[in-house]
C-alpha cells in the first residue's frame, strides 16, 4: 500500500487506464472521474477539460477556445499558464476544476477551520499535497484540495484518517495561510526557562537593533530578548492586536487584545519591567535613558514567516513606563469586503459608491470599529492599473501596494490639508483620507469631490445620519454636503458565537422584546458556553455590522433644508435601509453573534433605549 506521506504521484496513465477498464465493462470510475470521462467521450481523441467548462461558463468565449485547440493540435499547452495569459482568473480556473470533477468550489479561512479536524493529517504533507482536512460534520472529515484530479491521493487520505471524506475544491494559497496559521513551531518558546533566566538578570543588556529583525533568528539570545519575542510571537498567534505591558507594584501585568476586549496573558516579575521596556525602546529605536515623557515609535520583525509591523507606545505610570504595542499584520485587513459581514443587498451598494466617478464616500464608527479594514478593502476593488490612487494618513498603518500613500508630520507642516493640496496637483482620480478632523481638511476633500474625484475617508460619528450635521458643525456648508457627499457607512465589530462551543440557549425574558422585532424565534437563538477555544469567554473572532446611507435626491433635498440629527434620522428610517441595530439583529438571526453583543456595541434609541437601560 502507499505511504501517506509519499512522494506525490502523475496519475493520468492511471485515470486513462482505468476509462479503458470501464470501457471493457471491468471497472467503475471514481466519483471525481465521471464528470471528466464516459465510454461516449473516450471514443475521441479529446478529453474534456476545464477550457470546455469555462467556455460552457461564457468566461472563455469561442474565438478564444478555437485559438487554445489549435495551440494544442500544433503541440503541449501549459493550461494553466495559456488560461492566465488570456486573463482567466485562478479562482475562475479552480471553479471550473471542481465543476469537471463534480466537486464544489470554497474559499477557506482559518476561521473556517475546525482544529481537531486539521489535526487529522501532518502540517507538512498538507503543505505538500495541497489537500488540507478543515471539518468534520456529522462524521464526516471535510477536505480542501487545490488539486482536485488527485483521486488517489484523496483514497489515501480516507485511508489513513478511517473515516469518510467529502471533498471541495479551494485555492492552494488558502491552504498555505491557514498551515502558516496553525503552526505552532515558530513559537516554540519554553516560558517557564525563560521566566526562570530571567529572574537572574538584574541590568539591561545592551542590544544592537535592526531595521527588520527576524524573531526566530534572535530567539537564541539573552532571556529578555526571548521573553519579548514571545509576547510578540505569541500574540499574533492568538490574534491579539495589541499588548498592554503595564507595572505594577510588585509584579508587571501583560494582557492581549483579542476580538476587542483585554485578556490577561501572565505575569512578570516587577524587577524586570525596566528590561522589557528597554528591549522595545531599542527595537522602535526610541531613548532609553528617557523615562519622563512619552514616546512613540515602529518597529518592522518578521514573524512566522511574514513581515509584521509593531507601533510602540510608552507612557510614564506611577510604577514605571507603560508599553502598548499594537500589531499591524497586512493579512488581517485584506479579507476582502464579501468577508466583512455585509449582507447582499448593503454590499451591493456599497460596491456602487466605490465605482462612482466622483464624490465623498465616508465611514464612520468609533475607534477599533474596523473603519480603515473597510476602507482598504475598497481600495483594493479599485483597478489601481489604470487610475491613479492616492492616500494622506497619519500613519500610515499597512502599505498597499497598488497606492501612493502620504505620511502626516505636523512637526514638518505636512497635515492632512497640506497633503491633500499637494495631492490635487498630481493627478489623483482617487484619494482616501485616514479622517476628516478639521473644517480645512473637510473644505478641500469637497472641493476634490467637485472637481471630479472620487474621496474616500473616515469620520468619527455614532451613526450614518449623524455625520451630516458633523460636517455642518466644522463649517461645510448644508449645499455643498449635498452637492459632494455620495454615501454613509457606519459600521461596529460584534464577535462572533464560538464555534466550539456553540450551543442554542433561552433568552431571559428582559430580552424577549428586541427577539420579537425582529421575528426571531427563541429557537433559534445560540450562544458560546466557552471552552479552552474561546478562553471561556464564548466568543471567537468579529464581523462586522453595518448601516448604510445612500445620499439620493430625496436626502440631498432634506440636507439643504434641514441638516440637522433628528432630520437626518427621521429621513433615514423612512428610507428601508436597516439600521446598526436591525444588522445586528440579522446576524442574531443567523446565529452569527449573540443578542447582549449588539446591544453593547449599538446605541438603540427611543423606548427600546429605555427598556435597555433598566435591563
Amino acid at each position: 500500500m502507499r505511504r501517506l506521506f509519499g512522494k506525490k504521484q502523475d496519475r493520468r496513465g492511471e485515470d486513462l487506464a482505468a476509462v479503458m477498464d470501464l470501457q471493457a465493462g471491468q471497472t467503475e470510475l471514481a466519483p471525481g472521474l465521471r464528470n471528466l470521462y464516459s465510454p461516449a467521450s473516450t471514443v475521441k481523441t479529446h478529453v474534456r477539460d476545464i477550457a470546455d467548462v469555462l467556455g460552457e461558463e461564457q468566461i472563455l468565449s469561442a474565438e478564444q477556445l478555437e485559438s487554445l485547440r489549435n495551440e494544442q493540435q500544433r503541440g503541449h499547452v501549459d493550461l494553466d499558464k495559456y488560461l492566465h495569459k488570456l486573463g482567466i482568473s485562478k479562482d475562475d480556473v479552480l471553479r471550473s476544476k471542481a465543476r469537471l470533477y463534480g466537486f464544489e468550489f470554497q474559499k477557506i479561512s482559518p476561521t473556517d477551520v475546525d482544529k481537531a479536524a486539521l489535526d487529522k493529517l501532518e502540517l507538512n504533507y498538507i503543505r505538500t499535497n495541497f489537500v488540507l482536512p478543515f471539518a468534520i460534520r456529522d462524521g464526516v472529515l471535510m477536505i480542501g484540495t487545490s488539486d482536485p484530479s488527485n483521486v488517489f491521493g484523496i483514497d489515501d487520505v480516507k485511508r489513513h484518517v478511517g473515516m469518510p471524506v467529502d471533498v471541495v475544491v479551494c485555492s492552494p494559497e488558502d491552504i498555505l495561510a491557514i498551515c502558516d496559521k496553525f503552526d505552532e513551531s515558530k513559537f516554540n518558546y519554553n516560558v517557564d526557562e525563560i521566566m526562570g533566566d530571567m529572574g537572574e538578570i538584574e541590568v539591561v543588556q545592551d542590544i544592537d537593533e535592526g531595521s527588520s529583525e527576524d524573531l526566530e533568528k534572535s530567539a537564541g539570545e539573552s532571556p529578555v530578548i526571548k521573553f519579548v519575542n514571545y509576547l510578540l510571537t505569541n500574540a499574533l498567534r492568538e490574534g491579539a492586536s495589541d499588548i498592554h505591558i503595564e507595572p505594577k507594584e510588585k509584579y508587571t501585568k501583560i494582557r492581549y487584545r483579542i476580538d476587542g476586549v483585554l485578556f490577561e496573558s501572565q505575569q512578570a516579575p516587577a524587577k524586570m519591567h525596566p528590561a522589557l521596556v528597554s528591549r522595545l525602546k531599542i527595537m522602535a529605536n526610541l531613548d532609553i535613558s528617557e523615562r519622563r515623557i512619552p514616546q512613540d515609535g515602529k518597529i518592522a520583525v518578521i514573524m512566522g514567516g511574514r513581515n509584521v509591523d509593531l507601533r510602540v507606545s510608552v507612557l510614564p505610570c506611577s510604577h514605571g513606563e507603560k508599553v502598548v504595542v499594537r500589531l499591524l499584520d497586512s493579512k488581517s485587513i485584506m479579507l476582502g469586503l464579501d468577508k466583512s459581514g455585509m449582507e447582499p443587498r448593503v454590499l451591493d451598494a456599497f460596491l456602487e459608491q466605490i465605482n462612482l466617478p466622483h464624490g465623498i464616500l465616508l465611514v464612520t464608527g468609533p475607534t477599533g470599529s474596523g473603519k480603515s479594514t473597510t476602507l482598504y478593502s475598497a481600495l483594493a476593488q479599485i483597478d489601481s492599473q489604470t487610475m491613479n490612487v492616492s492616500t494622506v494618513e497619519d500613519p500610515v498603518e499597512y502599505n498597499l501596494e497598488y497606492t501612493n500613500q502620504v505620511q502626516v508630520n505636523e512637526k514638518t507642516g505636512m497635515t492632512f490639508s497640506a497633503a491633500l493640496r499637494s495631492l490635487l496637483r498630481q493627478d489623483p482620480d482617487i484619494i482616501m483620507i485616514g479622517e476628516i478632523r478639521d473644517g480645512e481638511t473637510a473644505r478641500i476633500a469637497v472641493q476634490a469631490a467637485l472637481t471630479g474625484h472620487l474621496v474616500l475617508s473616515t469620520l468619527h460619528t455614532n451613526d450614518a445620519p449623524s455625520s451630516v450635521s458633523r460636517l455642518v458643525n466644522i463649517g461645510i456648508e448644508p449645499y455643498l454636503i449635498a452637492a459632494s457627499l455620495n454615501g454613509i457607512l457606519a459600521q461596529r465589530l460584534v464577535r462572533r458565537i464560538c464555534k466550539h462551543c456553540k450551543e442554542p440557549y433561552t433568552a431571559p425574558e428582559n430580552l424577549r422584546k428586541y427577539l420579537d422585532r425582529a421575528h426571531i424565534e427563541p429557537s433559534q437563538l445560540f450562544h458560546g458556553k466557552g471552552c479552552d477555544q474561546c478562553r471561556n469567554s464564548g466568543y471567537a473572532g468579529r464581523a462586522g455590522i453595518f448601516e448604510l446611507l445612500v445620499v439620493d435626491e430625496k436626502f440631498r433635498e432634506i440636507i439643504n433644508q434641514d441638516a440637522s440629527v433628528n432630520s437626518m434620522r427621521r429621513a433615514f428610517q423612512t428610507s428601508g435601509w436597516p439600521t446598526l441595530f436591525d444588522d445586528g439583529l440579522e446576524k442574531v438571526k443567523k446565529g452569527v453573534t449573540t443578542i447582549d453583543e449588539i446591544l453593547r456595541a449599538t446605541e438603540v434609541s427611543g423606548e427600546i433605549g429605555d427598556d435597555v437601560v433598566k435591563s
